[in-house]
Order: C-alpha cells, then sequence, then structure tokens
C-alpha cells in the first residue's frame, strides 16, 4: 500500500508539473495575436466551467443562471478597474480577479440562500427565474450596468511593476495562466476535502446523509457560494482580457454556454471541464468564422454526445484508457476506424445540406454556387441536392452497421475486464 501510494503521489505531482509547464509554453509556441487571445480565453473558460461543475457534476445541481455570478465579478471587477484609473481605488490591476471572486461570492451568498433551499427540478427553477431576473435588471439600470452600450475600461492603470502594466496580450495571459493554474488546483484540493466528499453524497444519496446528521441545504448552499467565487474570479479575469463588459456575461446564452460545454467535456470527472472549456472557446472563436450555421452544428454535436457518450469527451478517454491498460485495444482499431469514416460521411452529407439551405436563405442574391470545404456546391442543382442526401443517408447506415460491431466487442473486452478482475480479488 505505501508503494501504490507513492507511485500515485508521483503521478499526480508529474500532471502537476505538466499542466504548469504547458501554461508556460504554450504562448511560444502559439504566437499571433488570434493563438494569444483565445489561449487567454481557455484560461478563463476552464475556471468557469470548474465553477460550474462543482454545482452540476460534483454536487449534482443543474443551474440555468451560472453566468449570474460571473457577470457580476466581470462589472465589479471593471469597475474597480476604472476607480484605479482615477486614481480612488489604489489596488494592483494583478488583485482586480480577486475583487470580482468576492463579486460573485457575495451575490452567491444572497440568491442561494433562496435557490439551494430546493433540489431537482425546483432548483433548476429557480436559477432559471433569477437568471432572467439580472439579465433584465442589467438593461434597466444603466448608471451601473452601462446599458447596451455597456462599460469599458482601461487595464493600463496603476502603477508598472517590473515593467509589468498589462498592455501587452502575452502579460494578460499570464495574468490568466497564474490565476487558472492556482484555480484549478484549489478546486482539486477541494473534491478531496470532506466537504467535497460529502457533496457527492449529497448528489448521490441525499435522504442517507440527513440520516446520518448532515443538513444537504447546507452542503448545497457553501458549494453553491464557493462556485460563485470561482465564477467571479473568471468574470474578473474576462473584464481584463476584454476591457469592457456588456448585458451579455449575465445573459441566459452564456449560462447554457456553461451547461453544454461542461457536459460535452465530461462532468463526472474533474479534468472534464477543462476540456469542455477549451472547447467552448474553439467553437465561439473558429466554428462561428467558419460557418453560420456554426450553432446549429454545435446542437448537432450536443445531442449526438447525449445520446452515444453521455459522459462527454472525458467519459471517453477514461474508458478507453482502461482498454488500453488491459492491452485490448487492439481489437477496437477497426471499429474505430469504420466510426471515424463513417462520422466524416455523415458529416460532410450533413454539411452539404445544411450549407446550401443556409445559401438559399442568405446569399441567394450573389449566385446559386457556394464553395464549401474545398468543393463547389450547386443549390440549383437537384443532382448535388441528391447526391449530398446519399452520403448523410450512406453515413448513417455505415455508422449504425458499424456501430453494432463495436458494441459487441466492447461488451465482450468488459465481460473480460471484469471476469479478470474478480480472479485478481479471489487470489
Amino acid at each position: 500500500m505505501p508503494t501504490i501510494q507513492a507511485n500515485n503521489d508521483s503521478f499526480n505531482l508529474t500532471l502537476w508539473l505538466g499542466f504548469a509547464l504547458v501554461l508556460l509554453v504554450v504562448p511560444w509556441v502559439f504566437t499571433s495575436n488570434l493563438s494569444m487571445t483565445m489561449l487567454s480565453q481557455m484560461g478563463i473558460a476552464i475556471i468557469a466551467c470548474l465553477s460550474y461543475n462543482l454545482l452540476l457534476g460534483q454536487g449534482g445541481m443543474l443551474s440555468f443562471g451560472h453566468a449570474v455570478y460571473s457577470g457580476m465579478g466581470s462589472y465589479l471587477t471593471i469597475h474597480a478597474l476604472n476607480a484605479v484609473s482615477q486614481g480612488n481605488l489604489h489596488l494592483p490591476v494583478t488583485l482586480l480577479p480577486l475583487i470580482g471572486g468576492l463579486a460573485g461570492m457575495a451575490f452567491a451568498v444572497l440568491l442561494g440562500f433562496v435557490t439551494t433551499r430546493k433540489s431537482g427540478t425546483a432548483f433548476s427553477m429557480i436559477t432559471l427565474g433569477m437568471a432572467e431576473l439580472v439579465f433584465a435588471m442589467s438593461l434597466m439600470f444603466a448608471e451601473f450596468f452601462g446599458g447596451e452600450a455597456g462599460v469599458s475600461g482601461n487595464r493600463v492603470a496603476g502603477e508598472v511593476f517590473l515593467g509589468i502594466n498589462y498592455g501587452p496580450q502575452r502579460q494578460v495571459y499570464y495574468l490568466i495562466a497564474a490565476y487558472t493554474f492556482v484555480c484549478v488546483a484549489l478546486l482539486y484540493v477541494l473534491t478531496q476535502t470532506p466537504l467535497g466528499r460529502i457533496l457527492n453524497a449529497v448528489r448521490d444519496n441525499p435522504e442517507r446523509v440527513e440520516f446520518i446528521g448532515y443538513n444537504t441545504q447546507k452542503v448545497r448552499y457553501r458549494a453553491f457560494i464557493i462556485a460563485g467565487f470561482f465564477a467571479g474570479i473568471a468574470g474578473g479575469l474576462g473584464a481584463l482580457n476584454f476591457e469592457i463588459v456588456t448585458a451579455e456575461v449575465v445573459g441566459p446564452a452564456r449560462s447554457g454556454a456553461y451547461l453544454l460545454f461542461t457536459f460535452l467535456g465530461g462532468a463526472t470527472f474533474f479534468f472534464g471541464p477543462i476540456l469542455g472549456g477549451i472547447l467552448m472557446v474553439l467553437a465561439f472563436v473558429l466554428l462561428s468564422e467558419l460557418t453560420k450555421a456554426w450553432l446549429l452544428y454545435l446542437g448537432m454535436i450536443f445531442l449526438f454526445m447525449v445520446v452515444y457518450a453521455p459522459g462527454g469527451f472525458a467519459g471517453l478517454i477514461m474508458m478507453n484508457v482502461r482498454v488500453i491498460k488491459a492491452g485490448a485495444f487492439a481489437r477496437l482499431r477497426l471499429t474505430y476506424a469504420g466510426l471515424f469514416v463513417a462520422a466524416l460521411l455523415m458529416l460532410a452529407g450533413a454539411s452539404s445540406l445544411i450549407e446550401m439551405i443556409y445559401h438559399l436563405q442568405l446569399n441567394a442574391a450573389i449566385g446559386p454556387v457556394l464553395n464549401f470545404a474545398g468543393m463547389a456546391l450547386d443549390t440549383s442543382s437537384s443532382s448535388t441536392w441528391i447526391s449530398a442526401a446519399l452520403i448523410l443517408l450512406l453515413g448513417l447506415a455505415f455508422f449504425e452497421w458499424v456501430r453494432r460491431r463495436f458494441v459487441t466487442a466492447w461488451e465482450q473486452i468488459q465481460t473480460e475486464l471484469a471476469q479478470q478482475t474478480a480472479r485478481k480479488e479471489l487470489a
């Protein structure tokens, strides 16, 4: 047992050192302005998704209003930044995200007292009502929220320390990276504490938790406050990164994005929301530039993951890691290749149909032909529509054929692994 514990500790230390090294090195590998901006946004999204997963994955609380706490953190941070610029507040810009964290925590203390008194569907509906209330207020009280124009600021404020004034994007990235590493570490440590463990118990069996003497409402409330704090830090970093805060940061679309990408990343694993935060930025920045139908594609991916991989991408990774360790992955290579080919066929057919429909609706005036993924699609030709539909149907049929064989092989491997585990326990 001591040897196993030492090996686990060494592995965990290697992971954290690797994580820190990645945060330090990536801005020197991806040096363009777009890459630097995306990396900064990824750090912010990782903190926001991890804070949301404290509710969803760790506590089983489906919230539809998490953007309220990150958004209020953004607003308080931008107002604090303006106060620093005017000389009314003497605080380093480096510490301003903590003001956002305190703001998120304060609103979580206030609103969480009401929302956490219920659980399940009632909790979700209350958070939705709170989110709509705050979003409506953001358009009514222009003195604080800035109306439709929002509140802007200048992060190059206060005294320069060691040449750091947060003017260059690289400096802002490293500030975000530092907060990201610390917040990820703290949230991971939280999962190992008694509060984190009892929060998991409240998620899995609240009646038994009540029976052994814990107040489940207090456990949910404390987790809600902590989640609000880290969400506020993410919001504060976002305010410094963009130097403007609008009503969108407390809007329902932002809350929906936290939910969607935390689920896609994998809410049942700690590193799942990290993947989700990265995917969020890739979707919002890159996918939205590639096609006007990016939200439709995103919805299709979400539905596909709900049906076939409810554990998210993290769940898929961990399932296959177990198979790889057992040396059985070679038996799945052909079926994985078949699934990949089927996915490409479905994507080619579906995307061609979607892009042609969007072209007819939005760009018909510039002609019937559109260029998409290196292909010239003629929307006036029936053969183009028929070909795209046939490719989609072929991909669906091939996917279902390969999927059944994959399921058979997968279940056989899982049965063998269970038998091996049972034999080891008996030995």
